[in-house]
């Protein structure tokens, strides 16, 4: 049997995420346990694991986002780590912060490094810090008043960003003033609606430019690696469609600047994990 540091590790996702981490683990001789709502009972997920705990509900807000549920289970069932996957819980702090104080391995981020990350405009502040390339920007804006001086600054297009979340939302592109007058309150109260935050900020719309994301890797000590780039131009409505690595057509020295500021950025922070920049 390998080497591993735990002997049973809980997946807190469903779907094939899942199942790609079970086969990882049985291939470490780690015991693999799956969680599951009542609608995916029948998941292959489930199948693909070691162990298969039921977590009741229909919806994601009942079973996958229940956080005091999943750590009870797995003090149950003698689980000494979560891997959180995507999505769900992944980025949440409170979630990780709860799993130390029971004494589980959250495998990600520390409670900290999501907290700050979790928030773009923070996250700006911090690559900024370790001397990464930015699109000219703004701080957190107070009003509507601010942000359109701030606007007026960088210069339209600009692009009107939540703080918090991901996923696409929270965005919205604004070709002058009359449009980020429009923008701004529907753009603050989607933060504040899905992601608990009204925080916006804005930054400058680069038309035509490439999407290109940096994977690194971190052990929490200060040393970082950066493992590659990935293009996701291809996207819908802010939303990847298609990731491809190596990025084409990206000229050797470009590449090479980006993964030494990738590396750079997680270095700064003694980053652990695994994280995109």
């Amino acid at each position: 049997m390998p080497n591993a540091l735990f002997t049973k590790v809980l997946i807190a996702n469903r779907g094939e995420i899942v199942v790609r981490i079970a086969r990882t683990l049985k291939k470490m001789g780690v015991i693999s346990v799956a969680i599951y709502s009542d609608s995916d009972a029948d998941s292959p997920h489930i199948r693909a694991c070691d162990e298969a705990l039921a977590l009741g509900g229909q919806t994601a807000a009942e079973s996958y986002l229940q956080a005091d549920k999943i750590i009870e289970l797995a003090k149950v069932h003698g689980v000494q780590a979560i891997i959180p996957g995507y999505g769900f819980l992944s980025e949440n702090a409170d979630f990780a912060e709860r799993c130390a104080h029971e004494n589980i391995v959250f495998i990600g981020p520390t409670p900290a490094q999501l907290r700050e990350f979790g928030l773009k405009h923070r996250a700006r502040e911090l690559a900024e810090t370790a001397n990464v390339p930015l699109a000219p920007g703004s701080a957190l804006l107070k009003d509507l008043p601010t942000a359109i001086s701030e606007a007026n600054r960088i210069g339209y297009p600009i692009m009107l960003k939540s703080t918090a979340g991901g996923g696409g939302i929270g965005l919205r592109r604004c070709a002058d003033e009359p449009a980020l007058i429009e923008a701004f309150e529907a753009v603050a109260g989607m933060g504040a609606r899905f992601f608990g935050d009204g925080g916006v900020f804005v930054e400058r719309f680069i038309d035509h430019a490439r999407h290109v994301e940096v994977q690194i890797f971190g052990d929490g000590q200060g040393r970082v690696v950066a493992l590659g780039e990935r293009d996701c131009s291809l996207q819908r409505r802010n939303q990847k469609v298609i990731e491809e690595t190596p990025a084409p057509n990206l000229p050797a020295a470009t590449r090479a600047a980006l993964l030494a500021a990738a590396q750079r950025l997680g270095e700064s922070i003694h980053y652990q994990s695994a994280g995109t920049v």
